[in-house]
């Protein structure tokens, strides 16, 4: 053999060498919680408490929780952060995701040069990033229970499925917010639309290992109002039947400014508002009509 063909073979051999040496990405599972500030923590916790029937039924002497964990479900949270301020640009503070290893992810992050905290406290196996834009995502360790199908039937509350299958945010430059999601989490592209059929204005992009998604709100202007930003940086809960929900939010107090509508995507949905104008989306899990724009290139969220 050639030294030339000697030198090639050891390149090589000492490239495959390295890539399997390279820390490899545990599993993302899904959406553990969402931290959302609030510039009033009593008027806010009134209003998830009344969404998500956080307040003992037949016992008019109960008072409301004290503590500002909202449960959806027995596996997600949202947490209220009271805001300071100057007011925060985006109110969706922190979305965290399911890991079955939060270790091997610190080393995956650190190999692929993206700034990471400590493994957090005592028995606590969390870590936090910041995406290229600046949003704060986390990743709490779990052992999977969140997608677990013999656990799917005690995540329903009073008949009706309550689980946070999607948070969206205002996202500027696509390019390197796809990259980092994309091709160093190994998001996978779920769907995207817009107002109009040859436009994009939002980009769904499912956790690798789950069904869970985030969406990108492109095409936002940078000097866009309060109440914009709000319905652009939301979150989105999961029901099979929006009108049956609908009915069940106006039996809890909620009052509805919206009524139900199919959304661009072919999805039942409806939207509330927090009293810091944040978007709290209704979805139905599956579309009832074909979407405009692109087809659906994942599966689907289940009750």
């Amino acid at each position: 053999m050639k030294r030339s063909a000697l030198l090639l073979a050891a390149l090589l051999c000492c490239s495959v060498a390295a890539d399997s040496d390279a820390p490899k990405r545990p599993r993302i599972l899904g959406i553990e919680g969402v931290t959302i500030y609030v510039s009033s923590v009593d008027e806010a916790r009134a209003f998830y408490n009344t969404v998500f029937d956080q307040i003992p039924k037949n016992c008019p002497k109960c008072k409301q929780p004290l503590n500002l964990n909202i449960s959806p479900n027995k596996f997600q949270s949202i947490l209220l952060a009271p805001s300071h301020p100057p007011t925060p640009s985006n109110r969706i503070a922190e979305i965290t995701f399911c890991t079955d290893n939060v270790a091997a992810l610190r080393s995956y992050f650190v190999a692929n040069k993206i700034d990471v905290g400590s493994l957090g406290g005592p028995g606590v196996k969390y870590l936090s990033v910041t995406d290229p834009e600046g949003h704060k995502i986390s990743f709490l360790e779990t052992d999977g229970v969140l997608k677990d199908p013999r656990l799917q039937a005690i995540q329903s509350r009073g008949g009706y499925e309550r689980e946070i299958i999607h948070a969206g945010f205002i996202v500027h430059d696509r390019t390197d917010i796809e990259h980092f999601y994309k091709g160093i989490l190994g998001f996978r592209p779920y769907w995207h639309g817009g107002m109009k059929d040859d436009q994009t204005d939002w980009v769904s992009m499912q956790v690798p290992e789950g069904v869970d998604w985030l969406e990108f709100m492109v095409n936002v202007a940078p000097d866009a109002d309060q109440r914009l930003r709000g319905i652009m940086n939301h979150i989105a809960i999961g029901t099979t039947d929006i009108h049956a929900m609908q009915k069940k939010l106006t039996d809890n107090g909620v009052k509805l400014t919206e009524q139900p509508k199919i959304g661009r995507d072919g999805k039942w949905q409806l939207n509330l508002y927090d009293p810091d104008d944040t978007r709290v989306e209704f979805m139905e899990f599956t579309p009832t009509q074909k979407p405009c724009c692109s087809e659906y290139t994942g599966p689907h969220p289940k009750p």
